[in-house]
């Protein structure tokens, strides 16, 4: 054990400088408090980025999405399919509305909602005489999914799709912006993603309309008079100036991380791949990942080691790196709840999460702290047809 040896993290903050002149104009212009300025650019400068009419600033990707739910009329009674291998936060918002959530499994050429498993649930849905008020579409770990496949299913039975692609910002699919698919999008500023303003969100969309409706949603659903009057239920949503001003000046190197990210997973697949039982997560073909995190999956009878102890040697030497996302429908929290498999013999996302392993994919990660994580790896896969 190296207990000497500085923690080697996931995924953290990486500021660019420059954050502290938009701060520091915000403390000047006294603009602290939620909504200013650098608010109303920050939407803007990330709408102009994705290719989308409008964003609204909120004060994380959960509140996003539960903002876009209620504008899609989501209520007590009305069922929302959504991924299974996905943090939790792409599905609470679908019960604090009082909703069901339905599971969908994953494939295995983007890690993501199979369609296939989508139609099967909607066929059921049919006969069911009860569609789904929306699909959650969940863009894991900086991989688009098949967007035109869910698309043309969803289209087909009129159904809204949110695509979650809180992990994904500055990917691409076939040319277009991750998150820009949908009738909503949104984006997730928590301080272990891509652009990070220490906690916040973006919901994004081509209905102008329906962002101003999120916006007055956003604060407190106040009504126009001079007194506070409300006539709906609303949210303490927006974010404040000062978080936005910070996420001005990540947006500006945003493709500087992207970059740096790719060459994270580059080395990675270059040194660790050829190893026995080791399988990097897929780019589908005419798509760009921002490869937010390098994840692989470890097959114990090839390596010689399970996930849970190479966690643990990891752990010892002082370096974060943790399982994929338990699917939900494995949760305790949604016990019993729906859930359609890819195929029905293989479940996708149960296999994954047995075998995925999330390794640090900083955009800050220099060469020898990854080159610490990768000899780490190769001591404690047995040996084959490598030396250490």
């Amino acid at each position: 054990m190296f207990s000497n040896n500085k923690r080697i993290y996931l995924s953290p903050p990486h500021m660019s400088g420059n954050e502290l002149t938009y701060i520091q104009n915000a403390f000047d212009t006294n603009w602290i408090a939620p909504l200013g300025p650098h608010v109303d650019a920050f939407e803007k400068e990330l709408a102009s980025h994705v290719g989308v009419n409008d964003a609204a600033a909120v004060s994380s990707g959960t509140a996003a999405i539960h903002l876009a739910l209620r504008l899609l009329d989501v209520k007590a009674g009305d069922t929302v399919f959504c991924s299974s291998l996905t943090f939790v936060a792409s599905a609470n918002p679908i019960v604090y509305l009082g909703a069901t959530p339905v599971f969908i499994d994953s494939e295995p050429d983007s890690w993501n909602m199979s369609p296939q498993a989508l139609e099967y649930a909607l066929f059921d849905a049919v006969k069911e005489g009860k569609l789904p008020k929306a699909v959650i579409v969940v863009n894991l770990y900086g991989q688009s999914a098949k967007m035109d496949e869910i698309l043309e299913i969803c289209h087909t039975f009129h159904i809204p799709v949110i695509e979650d692609a809180a992990e994904s910002l500055g990917s691409t699919y076939k040319g277009r912006a991750s998150g820009s698919f949908g009738k909503f999008g949104i984006y997730s500023f928590n301080g272990n993603k891509i652009l990070s303003t220490s906690g916040g969100g973006m919901l994004v969309s081509n209905d102008v309309e329906a962002l101003n409706r999120a916006r007055f949603l956003a604060t407190q659903a106040r009504d126009y008079a001079a007194h506070y009057q409300h006539s709906q239920m609303g949210y303490n949503y927006r974010m404040s100036n000062v978080l936005a001003g910070i996420g001005r000046a990540q947006l500006e190197v945003l493709e500087e991380r992207i970059l740096a990210r790719r060459a994270v997973f580059e080395r990675y697949y270059q040194e660790l791949a050829d190893l026995p039982g080791i399988r990097f997560m897929p780019e589908l073909a005419n798509t760009r990942s921002n490869r937010w995190l390098t994840v692989l999956t470890l097959e114990e009878k090839e390596a010689g080691i399970s996930v849970e102890a190479l966690l643990d040697v990891l752990a010892e030497e002082n370096i974060e790196a943790r399982p994929v996302w338990k699917p939900l429908h494995l949760q305790p929290l949604f016990e019993g709840g729906r859930y359609y498999a890819h195929n029905e013999n293989e479940s996708v996302s149960e296999q994954l999460f047995k075998t995925g392993l999330c390794l640090p994919s900083g955009s800050s990660l220099t060469e020898d702290e990854q080159s610490r994580v990768i000899g780490c790896i190769k001591k404690s896969l047995k040996a084959k047809s490598f030396s250490i």
